[in-house]
This record gives C-alpha cells, sequence and structure tokens, in this order.
C-alpha cells in the first residue's frame, strides 16, 4: 500500500500521522493484505459429514429422565415472589 493512500486514509479518519507512521503504516497495512490475500485461498466448503468427524454417537452419556428439585427447595434461601428469582436492578 502506497504512502499516498494512507494518507488519504488517515485525512478520512481524521488522524495525524508523521512521515515515519505512515511508513510504518503502510507496512503494517500491506502485511495484513498479504495475511488477507493468503485466507482467501483456502477452501470453506461446508461439509457436514468431514466436520463433524471428530464426533461419535457412542462416545456420549445415555439421556436418562430425572425428577427435578422442588420448587420451594430451590428458592428456600432466595429472595423471591411468586415462584420467580427477583435480581437486583442493573441497568437504568
Amino acid at each position: 500500500m502506497d504512502l499516498d493512500m494512507i494518507s488519504y486514509l488517515a485525512k478520512l479518519s481524521k488522524l495525524n500521522f508523521t512521515e515515519e507512521e505512515l511508513k510504518k503504516a503502510a507496512a503494517d497495512m500491506t502485511s495484513i493484505i498479504d495475511i488477507m490475500d493468503t485466507i482467501k485461498e483456502v477452501d470453506v466448503v461446508y461439509n457436514p459429514l468431514a466436520d463433524n468427524k471428530n464426533m461419535y454417537l457412542k462416545d456420549l452419556r445415555e439421556d436418562i429422565a430425572k425428577d427435578s428439585m422442588e420448587t420451594e427447595k430451590i428458592l428456600q434461601n432466595a429472595k423471591h415472589s411468586d415462584n420467580c428469582f427477583v435480581v437486583p436492578k442493573v441497568v437504568e
């Protein structure tokens, strides 16, 4: 990226750079653009069979239904009203 483009972008952004800072910004932007060009070369096509190849259904735990805790027990140490938790107001 050339210094004229960096100067133009800095002016649009209302940023003031010294000549040395412009040169460093130009080098940094060129490096970033090179990395982006490299990333564009990567194949990112989604394949549901290949993307889940490390997940095996036999490794999952068995789904067993259990009774939940009683509402009274859950709320016994909480400040509550009408079986709901009351939380402090955090946003005005």
